[in-house]
Parts: C-alpha cells; sequence; structure tokens
C-alpha cells in the first residue's frame, strides 16, 4: 500500500540535525498526497510515520521508488533505540541487501504492534517520493511487473533505433541518425531516472551513473534540436525558430559543461529550463507549421503531444491531482513509446512523400517533353517558312554589317595596339635598366675569374710535376707548400668563391625579371585561364620598379587570394595602367621628394575577389573622375599619355563580368577598387 498520505515532513536546511533532535522536533508537516513531493533544495528531509502491523507477516518491506536519491537514511526502533540503515546511490549497487534499484528497507514489527519510523532524504534533484509498504512476496511482485514493463519498453526503442539506423545507412538521410541519437539518449535518460542504469550499466560507478542522468538528458536535447531542424527544414520555413533551436544546442552543451564541472544543482535548473524552452518552442513551430499544411509537422506534432500527454499525466501523478497506481507510473514511458514509434513513421512517411512527388514530377516532365515535341514539330512547319523569307534580307544586311564589322574591329585593333604600344615605350628603358644591372654584374665577374682558373691550373701542373719527381715526400711536401704561399692558394681559392656567387645572384635576379616579365606578358592571354592576382600584381611591379626611382614607397598588403578564372594577360595590362597612372600622380605632387606611397591590398569573401590600388598623389576632383574613364581622355601633358589606358582597362574589367570604382579627393590622393569574380559563370 502507498502511505504517502500518513507521512509527516519536516525540512533540515542545516543538514546537521540528528536523530535524537529530530524527536523532540515539532515542526513536522504533514503530507496532503499519497507521493510526497519536494521541490529542488539543498536541504535535507525527515520523514516520519506510524506503522500498525495488522497483517500475519512478522517482517514488511518498505520500497522507497525513488532511485536517485543520494541520501536515504532509515531509522527503526530496537528496544526503544533507534538504530540507522543508509543506502545512497553514491555507493556500489552490489553493496545491497536488496538487489534493487529502489531503495528497500525491511520493516520488522510484531503482529498488532505499532512503530513509529524516520527516514531522512536528501538529492540534488527535486524529489518524488512513493513510499509502498507490503509483504516481501507484494513487493517483489510489485518490481517484477515494473521490470517487465520497462523490459518492453527498452525493447521497443531498441527495435525503433536498429530498424532507422539500417535505414540512415541505406538513405544516408541526416535525419535517421539524429532520430537514432535522439530516441538512444532519450532512452538513456527514462532508464537513469529509473535507476535502470545504476543496476545494469554502472553498477560500480555510481558517479558515472549520477553524472549520466543530466549529460543522457542533456545530449537528448540536442539531438531533438538537430533532428527538428533536419526533419522539418526549419531553416528555410522558420529561419527566427531556427535560431531559437541552436539556442537550446547551446544552452544543453552548457549544462554538459556544467555537470562536468561539479555544479549539480546548476545543471538541474538549466535541464529544467532546457525542458520549458524545448516546449515552448517545440509546440509553437509544430502548430505553425501545421497550420501552414506541412504533413511532416502534422506527424510531428502527434507525437509530440502524446510525448508531452505522458509527461502532464505523470506531473500529476505526482502532485497528487491523479492516484499512484499502475496505470499512471507508466504514463511517461508509455508517450515516449507512442513518441518514437510515430516519429518513425513520420520519417517513413516523409520518404513516399518524396518517392510520390519524385514519380509525379516525373509523370509531369514526360507530358510537359512530349507537349513540347508537338508545338515544336507545328512551330518548325511555320518557321521554316519565315526562315526562307528572311533568309534572302538576312543575307544582304549581313553583307553590310560584316563590312561595318570588320571596319570597327580593324579600328579597335588600331587603337589597342597603339595603347599597348605606348606602353611598351614606357617600360622598355626600365626593363632594359634592370636587366642591364645584373648583366654587368655578371660580365665584371668573368674576367677575374678566368685569370682564376688558369692560375688554379697552372697550380695543378706545378703540383703534378712535383708529385711525379724523385724526391721525397717530405720534400715533396715542403715544395707544394712553398709554392701554394707563394701563390697565396687560400685566398685564390675564396676570390674564386666570392666571384662564382656574385655570377649567381646576378643571374638570379636576372632570371627573376624575366620571369616577372613572362608572367606579365601572358602570350595565352586570349585563352581562360586560373590565375593568382598577387602573382600578376607582383610581376607587373616588377616591370616597373624602374618608374619608382627608388623615392616611391610601395606597400602590400596581400592576403592569400584563391585562383580565379580569368584573362591574366589582359588583367595584368588593367595593373599597369593603373599603377603607372599612380606614379605619374605621386611624382607630380612630390617631385623628387620623398614621401610618395602607393598602397596595394588584395581580399576575397565566397565569390569576389577585390584589389585596392591607394596612392597619395595629386587625386582627382569630382568633374575628372566622372571622365576618367572615356577614351582619349588624360590629365597628362600632351605627349605623355594617349587617353586609352583608363578605357581599356574599364572593358577588360567589364569582360571579366567585375567592376571598376573610384575614389579619390583633390591634393590628397586617389583609391581604386577591383571587385573581380573568382568564375566566370
Amino acid at each position: 500500500m502507498v502511505i504517502g498520505k500518513n507521512v509527516a515532513v519536516l525540512e533540515d536546511r542545516s543538514k546537521r540535525i540528528d536523530i535524537n533532535t529530530v524527536l523532540k522536533a515539532t515542526g513536522f508537516v504533514q503530507s496532503q498526497t499519497q507521493v510526497p513531493n519536494l521541490q529542488l533544495s539543498t536541504s535535507a528531509f525527515w520523514l516520519r510515520f506510524t506503522i500498525k502491523n495488522e497483517s500475519p507477516e512478522k517482517q514488511l518491506l518498505l520500497s522507497l521508488e525513488y532511485p536517485t536519491l543520494d541520501v536515504c537514511e532509515f531509522y527503526f526502533p530496537v528496544n526503544g533505540v533507534y538504530n540507522a540503515e543508509k543506502l545512497s546511490d553514491n555507493n556500489s549497487f552490489y553493496k545491497r541487501k536488496y538487489k534493487h534499484q529502489d531503495f528497500i528497507f525491511d520493516v520488522k514489527i510484531p503482529k498488532d504492534s505499532t512503530a513509529t519510523f524516520y527516514l531522512q532524504v536528501q538529492s540534488n534533484e527535486a524529489m518524488v517520493l512513493p513510499l509502498i509498504l507490503g509483504t516481501p512476496q507484494k513487493i517483489a511482485e510489485k518490481e517484477l511487473t515494473r521490470d517487465m514493463l520497462w523490459g518492453i519498453l527498452v525493447g521497443i526503442l531498441l527495435v525503433m533505433i536498429l530498424y532507422n539506423s539500417f535505414v540512415f545507412i541505406s538513405t544516408k538521410d541526416i535525419s535517421y541518425l539524429y532520430y537514432v541519437l535522439y530516441t538512444l539518449f532519450i532512452a538513456l535518460t527514462q532508464t537513469s531516472l529509473s535507476g535502470y542504469t545504476y543496476r545494469f550499466l554502472f553498477p560500480n560507478h555510481p558517479v558515472l551513473f549520477d553524472m549520466g542522468i543530466i549529460i543522457f538528458n542533456a545530449v537528448a536535447g540536442i539531438a531533438f534540436s538537430l533532428f527538428a531542424q533536419s526533419f522539418l527544414e526549419i531553416k528555410e520555413r522558420m529561419p527566427i525558430m531556427g535560431k531559437a533551436f541552436k539556442f537550446l544546442i547551446v544552452l544543453y552543451s552548457l549544462t554538459i559543461i556544467v555537470r562536468l564541472c561539479g555544479y549539480a544543482l546548476i545543471s538541474y535548473r538549466m535541464t529544467d529550463v532546457g525542458a520549458l524552452l524545448v516546449t515552448v518552442i517545440g509546440f509553437i513551430t509544430l502548430i505553425t507549421l501545421s497550420i501552414k499544411g506541412y504533413r511532416s509537422a502534422k506527424f510531428f506534432l502527434l507525437a509530440w503531444a502524446m510525448f508531452f500527454t505522458g509527461i502532464v499525466l505523470f506531473a500529476l501523478r505526482n502532485l497528487g491531482v491523479l492516484p499512484y497506481n499502475n496505470y499512471t507510473n507508466y504514463t511517461m514511458p508509455v508517450g515516449i513509446a507512442f513518441e518514437v514509434i510515430l516519429l518513425s513513421l513520420a520519417l517513413a512517411d516523409r520518404l513516399n512523400i518524396f518517392k510520390a512527388e519524385k514519380e509525379k514530377s516525373q509523370e509531369e516532365t514526360l507530358r510537359v517533353l512530349q507537349e513540347n515535341e508537338k508545338i515544336i514539330r507545328e512551330q518548325n512547319v511555320v518557321l521554316e517558312l519565315k526562315v526562307n523569307e528572311r533568309t534572302v534580307e538576312l543575307s544582304e544586311s549581313n553583307h553590310e554589317l560584316n563590312k561595318t564589322l570588320d571596319d570597327l574591329k580593324q579600328a579597335q585593333g588600331q587603337l589597342v595596339e597603339a595603347e599597348k604600344m605606348a606602353s611598351l615605350g614606357q617600360l622598355t628603358a626600365g626593363i632594359a635598366h634592370e636587366i642591364n644591372n645584373p648583366i654587368n654584374f655578371v660580365t665584371s665577374n668573368i674576367n677575374p675569374l678566368n685569370r682564376d682558373i688558369k692560375m688554379i691550373l697552372e697550380a695543378f701542373e706545378v703540383i703534378e710535376n712535383v708529385g711525379l719527381s724523385d724526391a721525397s715526400a717530405a720534400e715533396k711536401q715542403k715544395k707544394i707548400k712553398a709554392y701554394k704561399e707563394e701563390l697565396d692558394f687560400d685566398y685564390l681559392a675564396m676570390e674564386i668563391k666570392h666571384l662564382i656567387k656574385g655570377i649567381n645572384d646576378g643571374a638570379n635576379r636576372t632570371a627573376e625579371i624575366v620571369k616577372g616579365l613572362r608572367i606579365f606578358s601572358r602570350l595565352d592571354e586570349d585563352d581562360l585561364k586560373m590565375a593568382d592576382m598577387n602573382e600578376g600584381l607582383d610581376s607587373t611591379l616588377i616591370i616597373i620598379n624602374n618608374q619608382l626611382q627608388n623615392k616611391i614607397k610601395i606597400v602590400k598588403q596581400y592576403a592569400v587570394l584563391p585562383l580565379i578564372e580569368c584573362y591574366p594577360g589582359k588583367l595584368n595590362q588593367v595593373f599597369l595602367n593603373i599603377i603607372s597612372n599612380a606614379i605619374y600622380a605621386v611624382q607630380k605632387k612630390f617631385g623628387d621628394n620623398t614621401g610618395g606611397e602607393i598602397v596595394i591590398a588584395t581580399s576575397y569573401d565566397e565569390s569576389n575577389v577585390y584589389i585596392k590600388i591607394k596612392d597619395n598623389g595629386t587625386g582627382m576632383d569630382a568633374q575628372t573622375q566622372k571622365k576618367v574613364f572615356d577614351p582619349f581622355f588624360t590629365t597628362k601633358d600632351v605627349g605623355e599619355g594617349t587617353g586609352l589606358g583608363m578605357s581599356i582597362a574599364y572593358n577588360t574589367i567589364k569582360k571579366h563580368n567585375g567592376q571598376i570604382m573610384i575614389n579619390s579627393t583633390l591634393n590628397e590622393g586617389t583609391e581604386f577598387k577591383l571587385q573581380l569574380p573568382i568564375t566566370l559563370a
């Protein structure tokens, strides 16, 4: 029988009151419910109840069906003195007399006699205390029935887990994986709350059992949030609620961290908050999507409602609104079983919907193709007549257009070639100067090196003659040593190494300049290819280095860029035109003085690469900026520019589906910003 209404409760906030003090205490409050419900608290509680044995048995059992208590100490009278028996889920399961997760105590009381007993209980979570008093046989039957019902529930959950795991392996649908994880951890949560994980999984590790109650629940919350987002396509259908579910994932993750850090009470509070938020967010999302007619949401709402109904009935039982019996005891496990079954059916239904939609789409596509084929056949006849009529007219017009196009192409080619020749003339002197320096360095080292090698060869000949002579070995060594000192052989070897290093440095610098020129020229500029913009900028700077005259500071702020699809040679021409104009503007402002600066920065995002070229030169007013891309417009003196450079640059960027923007302030400087797509789609 359930004895909850016969129990009086005393709260011990200090957790220091002993049995002798309790025997004299007057603060006990009579329980008004079958199942005393002690809210989440750090206090210890004392329960007092009096038993009169009217059964033929001399020994009864007291079963406390709440296996997650941290401390449960039973006090019973023996010859007027109270002895204590202490059980705890912090001790090994195998130390218990009765091998069951519930707290079971012997109640030895003679027939027709009366005795008063005390229980001290303490836990980090809210305590619901179903106190069952009965004979050993009745208690054993009740526990066996409970184990069988839980075995059925776990069997159902395992079947759902295995079945949907196989479906996930077959379909690779991530929703099935999230469902399997949710079902697994909700099963672990419920079996932990019922003490079965303590009994079967962690009998010798009570700490793991205690942590598992919170951690399993938190992981189940994370898996549920991921499953709901994936299954209901919340990100696309309700973006705001998608952020709410992400918040839940963060909250449950923090709950796990807090529990692992040892803050049990705080983690229980966070779990309660998470459960409340999951309920509110879940129902808002499911009801909204169901109203919009989303079929999967209706299945989900039904499953969620079954689960929530089980929780509500279970809570009403704990509050004493519903009686404590075999029906109300298992409302939550039954609700969970219905939930996972209905969610599995919802996943299967979604597969059927996808299949039906695919078949319908294929049928519609076939119908449209057949209709289009019929229309095409009819239109072909009409079009053929019209084509014949227009062919003659187009032939005549085409001849005139071809002639005009040839003239335009010829004019365009001449303009472009004129700009190229102007740029080539501008660069020839600089390139020749850049290459001539390292070449002169090489040639100046050739004659000394030739002289030193000749001396080395002569030394080899002398040493060979000494070695072949009839003198003793000591005499030969003495002659060779004397000759080497006369020749200063060590200095000669060092000088040869120095000359070879100089030649090597000059050759490397020449190769570097030639490489930059090759990258800049891009003989295959008419072909699209993947290119590195940083490399193109560097090659342009090598070509144009002579114009800097060691007075203009170049500042590179390069990002590591992805390769872009482009015409590299044409873009190098754009870089050359912009940087040349920047150098001209800086030199016009600073003359032969230092202080000029050109900043070249690169960056990128998912779709584009950005190139900024900024100078601190003369700048431009608003009227000049409006005309800067017009053909034949130039601010340079007569004979210093063709006025085509920026027009060609503008057209080149547009050909790449990019943008060129200008920002300039008179007497402060100019900034060009280029935006180029990574792929020319």
